[in-house]
């Protein structure tokens, strides 16, 4: 009887896994082994299985599992982990933005083992928060493999005078998000379940209890006004502000700053923590600070992704937010998907090395690209939903496309409003090198049901009078000029790249779909002042206009007439490897072009708007211009 429960329990926990599984019918040549192994099926015919990437780390093993000793703190990456660890305490109140203050020493780690002893080396002249005296204190430390590869950036608190413990520790955030006239959210993920208090200086009080993930919510606030809050958590706080934003219409003057692609680049040290360029991140962070920058809006490739460990893409997601929240907790960060946000299963056939298939991971309510982004970060909910639905859906009747929560959305500050898109939804690396045999989204390439929101959200903040400012941003440029020739939305003027569906090419190429685009934010509107782009890893400024070259020779599609004038502004220069001009059709409106890390900065006074491009690293100003 014990053996037949055992067996039928088995058989309902495979056919359950199993459906959970279920392969989405937007893909075409996926198969499933009887043991439910997924494989694709070749131009051949033959069966494909998976590659999957190879896993460095086990996320939550790479914090080295902190405990307290008689001595100070032991830490345990895992046996397989050997490198160095640098350490040194975090002033409490002694900056503004808190970093860590590296002792001269550090640590070897051996077989993922390592201790700092605080007993011996971080007392007397070294003892920064007089943990001697209060019996607390907060350690960053940076854990470095054999190679001397950055890996992890951290910090744990620390209660005690010997023997230690290890407390609950803040270490995502705290970040400010979503913040409008009469609202904002403050939200921060801790190393482990514990109670939390937030206080904002006007008396209101919020709590969370025995979670990691703290999200608050203050509303009825007032517009304009700076606030203050302070994090409780045990015996340790955090404070930092935020300011609401102007109200909506107020032509009161302001900055706000715009960059993308920080991922991993080569020259060492902190220009790769382990998928991100923490190095110029940071830079532009405190130029951006440093203007009184309102928000931030940041367009993908924050990291290098492009793997199929969930492992590896939440610890370079956690690297990105570890640099970025010492400036996030005062100011927006608004960020989105890029071609690197890409969470996806690999096959390559042992064949023909040629034959290389990556695509989203699926199920894609669980654990796609799109949920994992969303999972990571806090960002504005619009009311696009998915692709499900257009015409192109094989099963109207079922979900069958990623979600667009927190990767599609548009947010308003006083005059300005700034339309968010996603030009990487699920995105397949294969289809855009042209293999089609399993299908997915292709890179730069607006969809149809996101193409319809955009319309209906332009034509909205249009004709809304308390708006002058209208910025639509996505990740990849409709001129792209240097790095992304081959792709974007131009693909070398091939319109033959599209999504494949259920094995089915869409009906418009990626150039009819670029037209129908600018159609839209170029001549269907008067308020938009500037597409915002990334994707090349560079600063341009192009100039949009009628009569501009724009089409591949021998076009013989409809061409699309522009109306008016206006710049796509690309800034892909936040650290990712640099790319160079390149020749295109439209080479002579490039009106700006530089390989050097920007940060571009918009003075907004009333219905004017002043553009400063500043380097990050030396403080330049690259150029200034006023927007049309």
């Amino acid at each position: 009887m014990q053996n037949i429960m055992l067996k039928i329990f088995v058989l309902v926990f495979l056919s359950n896994f199993l459906f959970a599984q279920e392969i989405p019918s937007i893909y075409s040549n996926l198969g499933r082994d009887k043991d439910g192994k997924l494989y694709v099926i070749s131009k051949d015919g033959k069966k494909i299985y998976e590659t999957p990437s190879k896993t460095d780390f086990k996320f939550d093993e790479i914090f080295g599992n902190p405990r307290g000793t008689v001595n100070g703190v032991a830490f345990d990456f895992g046996e397989n982990f050997n490198g160095k660890l640098y350490y040194g305490f975090i002033p409490e109140n002694d900056s503004k933005f808190p970093q860590p203050v590296f002792l001269w020493k550090s640590e070897k780690i051996k077989n993922g083992k390592a201790e700092i002893n605080m007993v011996k080396w971080m007392r007397g002249i070294f003892d920064v928060p007089n943990w001697e005296k209060y019996g607390k204190a907060t350690i960053g430390y940076r854990a470095l493999d054999a190679e001397g590869h950055m890996i992890l950036d951290s910090r744990i608190n620390v209660l005690g005078k010997s023997p230690f413990s290890v407390a609950p520790t803040i270490i995502e955030g705290p970040f400010v998000t979503n913040v409008t006239e009469n609202s904002a959210t403050v939200w921060f993920r801790t190393n482990k379940k514990t109670d939390v208090q937030i206080a904002l200086s006007n008396g209101k009080i919020k709590k969370s209890e025995n979670t990691k993930f703290h999200v608050f919510i203050f509303e009825n606030l007032e517009p304009a006004k700076k606030y203050n809050y302070k994090i409780t958590y045990g015996k340790f706080n955090e404070t930092g502000s935020f300011r609401t934003a102007n109200k909506k219409g107020d032509r009161t003057p302001f900055v706000f700053s715009y960059a993308s692609d920080s991922r991993n680049s080569s020259g060492g040290g902190e220009r790769d923590i382990y998928g991100a360029n923490v190095y110029i991140l940071k830079k532009i962070l405190a130029v951006a600070s440093a203007e009184d920058s309102r928000f931030m809006q940041f367009t993908g490739d924050l990291i290098d992704g492009n793997t199929s460990s969930l492992d590896n893409m939440k610890l370079q997601y956690y690297n990105w937010k570890y640099a970025a929240a010492p400036f996030g907790k005062y100011f927006p960060l608004y960020v989105t998907m890029g071609n690197h946000e890409d969470y996806v299963y690999i096959f390559k056939n042992p064949e023909n090395k040629k034959e290389k298939y990556v695509f989203d991971k699926f199920p894609f309510e669980n654990n796609s690209s799109e949920f994992l982004f969303a999972n990571e970060f806090v960002m504005p909910v619009s009311d696009l939903k998915s692709e499900d639905g257009a015409k192109y859906d094989p099963n109207p009747d079922k979900i069958d496309f990623p979600s667009y929560d927190e990767t599609v959305y548009y947010y308003v500050y006083g005059n300005v409003a700034m339309v968010v898109l996603n030009s990487d939804y699920w995105y397949s690396p294969s289809v855009k090198k042209g293999l089609t045999q399993v299908g997915g989204g292709l890179h730069g390439y607006i969809m149809d049901k996101q193409l319809e929101w955009l319309k209906r959200t332009l034509e909205k903040l249009d004709a809304d009078p308390d708006i002058d400012h209208i910025f639509v941003t996505q990740h990849t440029p409709a001129f792209p000029n240097g790095g992304h020739v081959v792709n974007a939305m131009w693909y070398y003027g091939n319109n033959e790249r599209r999504p494949y569906i259920a094995g089915k090419p869409l009906e418009q190429g990626v150039i009819e779909r670029r037209d129908e685009y600018l159609n839209i934010v170029v001549n269907q509107t008067k308020k938009v002042r500037a597409i915002l782009t990334g994707d090349e890893h560079n600063y341009s400024r192009t100039l949009i206009d009628p009569g501009m070259n724009m089409y591949p020779k021998n076009w013989s599609k409809k061409k699309l007439e522009i109306k008016r004038k206006l710049y796509q502004i690309n800034n892909g220069a936040a650290g990712a490897p640099y790319y160079v001009q390149e020749k295109t059709p439209w080479s002579d409106h490039v009106k700006k072009f530089t390989t050097q890390n920007a940060i571009v900065l918009f003075y907004v006074n009333g219905k004017k708007v002043h553009v400063k491009v500043k380097n990050p690293d030396t403080l330049e100003l690259i150029e200034e211009y006023d927007l049309y």
